[in-house]
């Protein structure tokens, strides 16, 4: 079945089956930043923007996002750029696994969220799992990235 999306501003067309979800789907067309750590929506490794909210694509089936528009971490290179450099300053990126899942909830909380406090940042991140870091460096990081001290 064909499904017609947009992806990081440009125009797609996929083939999926009924069940194939949406990570899957990516992956399978060359989006190799989408990573799967769990297949059960608990690790943020495959977290998207679907019409500029985060979402778990290892949760949503690719037919769900016909006719919207899909950003990867692709889409948004610069602003990944520079908020990956704050995980880097502060030791935080180690093995880099998780880092374009973590981005793009960074960088989505940054455009939600006005003056978080630390518990609202721990709050947003709470799906993102790390198994490198113990997660200090990245509340860190976050908190310098976000302007919040």
């Amino acid at each position: 079945m064909k499904i017609s999306v947009t992806i990081n501003n440009k125009p797609a067309e996929f083939d999926v089956m009924p069940d194939e979800y949406l990570a899957d789907s990516l992956r399978r067309y060359g989006y190799l930043s989408i990573r799967k750590g769990c297949d059960t929506g608990s690790c943020g490794l495959c977290t998207v923007w679907l019409d500029d909210k985060p979402i778990l694509s290892c949760s949503v089936l690719s037919m769900r996002a016909m006719g919207k528009q899909i950003t990867t971490i692709e889409g948004v290179k610069e602003e990944a750029k520079e908020c990956a450099q704050y995980l880097v300053g502060e030791g935080a990126e180690q093995c880099g696994f998780c880092s374009p899942g973590l981005i793009m909830t960074i960088l989505a909380m940054k455009r939600e969220l006005v003056n978080p406090t630390e518990q609202d940042i721990v709050h947003y991140l709470n799906g993102n799992l790390c198994r490198c870091t113990g997660y200090v460096g990245q509340l860190r990081a976050v908190k310098k990235y976000l302007g919040v001290e």
